[in-house]
């Protein structure tokens, strides 16, 4: 039998087949390895605010304006190089806009077409030309590449140069040029994009967001407990599909599954209406669908209060066959005095803000009843067979896990569950305890093994888990004492709302805390960073999102509207390109037709976080460990051709 590394040396034989090919190789990737580091781009808790999330999108957190600064310098004004930066954003709507007031778009067009080729210059500088030539798009790729590689040396080719440009104009293709050009430097002027969880949920349009992110160049996904929730639901697990449905309707976002996703809510609609008809179900108001008529509003609130009663029943028989969950505490249908309309907890009774409980049998709370059995089938059905939802879902996973590890960061979305002394807090799943990292990778599995799994009792744990992630104490992604759903709609009393962090967030200023998560990770204590979401930083009342003197990073500043207030901005997001770390606090984004029409970006404020005292090249990267590794594994099939242990493959013609 051959040696492995034989086997290996001729597979990789087939792609270089001579001494030629592997040499050329050879040199390309050293070359690649001393080019600058590519920028990547941190966003978390979108929530799906796809306006806001959009634009930043397009500005890259700010690094498309600060390319224009670079370029331009003091050679524009700020008024031109932010109309320049917006054109860049939005090509088509913004052009729409300035020809309208153009006697003569001929110079207009001739400008803009060579501020945007010199800005797509600077943006391209960075990668190789193989891979510029990528990601150009086809329809102009050929008049592209030679007009951000020319070099405009020499009269003859300036001419060359300026030719291209009037021809574009007389042949009328200026504004599709121009809109491939803005296009092409989005797509440069980010390298990476990481999603650090939650993109579902409160906001209008997280299908939206995934139909973006499903088209963006190169990704990662950190799922967050909103996301973990909705795969929940897509894998046809109740009590998540439940809380799905609930969410929408407390957010008066229905129309994301009707509209969205062609979910019929109408058996659950006309359930409700027939069930909570005389029910002004006060509890049960919207936060959000102020566009909604008198009458939508009013069957809302009750399509809300229904499924709220359906969850709740579904997840007390959920935890009736998972006791391992250990959360028969927030089992409370039971804990209710129907007669007297109060609820015991803790030893203190409480008088409930609503008392009507029509479908609830006080013998059997948690059963189901007959129509509600039928609504639950349908809907179970309806999540499953969604063709547009479980491609998201495939998505989610393709791109998606727990946490990851990447270039000297760590991500994820909530969590390391720690004890109060700050010690890794030992978790059971299943019957088997784990820890840190071991608790991240066997909840991923399991929720992998949800959507894959052969075996019918292992899917149906990892649907089961999927809920459990979502809300229990000791998941990651939650990392709370309780989720007070019950309590915030039932009960007047503030403290009973009260969820308790774990002691992870109190203790994230410790360095040998966070020093003993990243060692936890294989990552060393110095020079790494945890990026990580989920609690919103409430700037207004002086929080800091940056922790443990940098190494910890907290980017939820809240795009979500709905946390607005509390936090008084508007999200935060990170960059981190060559020359180090910078986060940029946001304020509210108006309006997309703002942002064209005014020119009105999202202020942000830069906080440069880190910066390195030598640029960082491909080499110190990820990528360029790979690149090593390729390049090391090609000089020993160099040397087994120069030794004779390998013939070169010479084709005939």
């Amino acid at each position: 039998m051959k040696d492995l590394s034989i086997r290996y040396l001729e597979r990789l034989s087939e792609l270089y087949p001579t001494i030629a090919a592997a040499s050329t190789e050879v040199i390309n990737l050293e070359a690649i390895l001393n080019l600058p580091k590519g920028t990547e781009h941190f966003l978390t808790d979108i929530h799906g605010e796809y306006e806001a999330f959009s634009h930043v999108l397009k500005n890259g957190s700010g690094a498309v304006r600060r390319k224009v600064n670079e370029v331009f310098h003091n050679t524009l004004s700020n008024e031109d190089k932010q109309s320049l930066a917006t054109l860049i954003y939005y090509p088509k709507e913004k052009m729409n806009q300035v020809l309208k007031e153009k006697k003569d778009p001929e110079d207009w067009y001739k400008i803009t077409l060579y501020r945007l080729i010199q800005v797509c210059k600077c943006a391209a500088s960075k990668y190789t030309r193989s891979k510029v030539r990528k990601a150009l798009p086809s329809e102009f790729a050929y008049v592209i590449e030679e007009l951000i590689v020319e070099k405009e040396e020499g009269i003859d080719k300036e001419s060359y140069y300026n030719a291209i440009i009037k021809t574009i104009i007389r042949v009328g293709r200026a504004e599709e040029f121009i809109v491939a050009l803005c296009q092409l430097i989005q797509r440069l002027v980010v390298d990476h994009l990481h999603i650090v969880g939650d993109i579902y949920d409160r906001g209008p349009g997280p299908h939206i967001i995934m139909d973006k992110l499903m088209k963006y160049h190169s990704i990662d996904i950190q799922w967050g407990n909103h996301d973990v929730l909705w795969m929940g639901a897509a894998a046809g697990q109740i009590s998540c599909i439940a809380n799905v449905i609930r969410i929408c309707a407390r957010y008066g976002n229905l129309d994301i599954l009707e509209d969205g996703y062609g979910i019929n809510l109408l058996p659950l609609a006309t359930f409700a209406l027939n069930v909570y008809g005389d029910d002004p179900c006060a509890c049960f108001q919207l936060k959000g669908g102020g566009n909604c008529s008198i009458d939508e509003r009013e069957m809302n609130v009750k399509l809300h209060k229904a499924i709220s009663i359906i969850q709740f029943k579904a997840e007390g028989q959920l935890i009736m066959r998972h006791p391992e969950f250990k959360l028969e505490k927030r089992n409370l249908l039971h804990r209710i005095d129907f007669a007297k309309g109060t609820i015991v907890l803790d030893g203190k009774e409480y008088e409930l803000l609503d008392k009507n409980f029509p479908t609830v049998n006080p013998a059997a709370p948690y059963a189901f009843t007959e129509q509600e059995e039928e609504i639950i089938r349908r809907l179970e059905r309806a999540f499953l067979n969604c063709e547009k939802l479980q491609q998201h879902m495939k998505f989610l996973l393709a791109k998606g896990s727990l946490y990851k590890v990447y270039n000297g960061n760590l991500l994820y979305h909530g969590c390391v569950p720690l004890n109060a002394d700050g010690t890794l807090k030992e978790v059971e799943i299943y019957g088997k305890k784990y820890k840190g990292k071991a608790l991240y990778e066997v909840l991923d599995s399991y929720v992998r093994k949800s959507f894959v799994a052969v075996n019918a009792e292992e899917k149906r744990r990892g649907k089961d888990l999927m809920w459990y992630i979502w809300l229990h104490e000791n998941s990651p992604l939650f990392g709370k004492a309780k989720m007070a759903t019950f309590e915030r709609y039932f009960l007047a009393d503030k403290e009973t709302h009260q969820e308790g962090k774990n002691p992870y967030y109190r203790l994230l200023e410790k360095e040998e805390v966070t020093d003993r998560i990243l060692e936890e990770f294989g990552l060393p204590a110095e020079e790494s960073h945890i990026i990580n979401g989920h609690v919103p930083v409430k700037t207004k009342n002086g929080e800091s999102p940056v922790k443990c003197g940098g190494k910890v990073l907290i980017i939820d500043g809240g795009f979500s509207k709905a946390y607005q207030r509390e936090t008084g901005i508007a999200g935060y997001t990170l960059i981190y390109n060559s020359y180090g770390l910078i986060l940029a606090a946001h304020e509210p984004f108006e309006s997309t037709e703002a942002a064209i029409q005014k020119g009105s970006d999202i202020h942000s404020e830069s906080i440069v976080v880190k910066r390195v005292s030598q640029r960082k090249l491909v080499g110190d990267t990820d990528i360029g460990k790979d690149i090593k590794e390729k390049i090391g594994d090609l000089e020993q099939l160099l040397e087994a051709y120069r030794s004779g242990v390998l013939v070169e493959r010479f084709h005939s013609v």
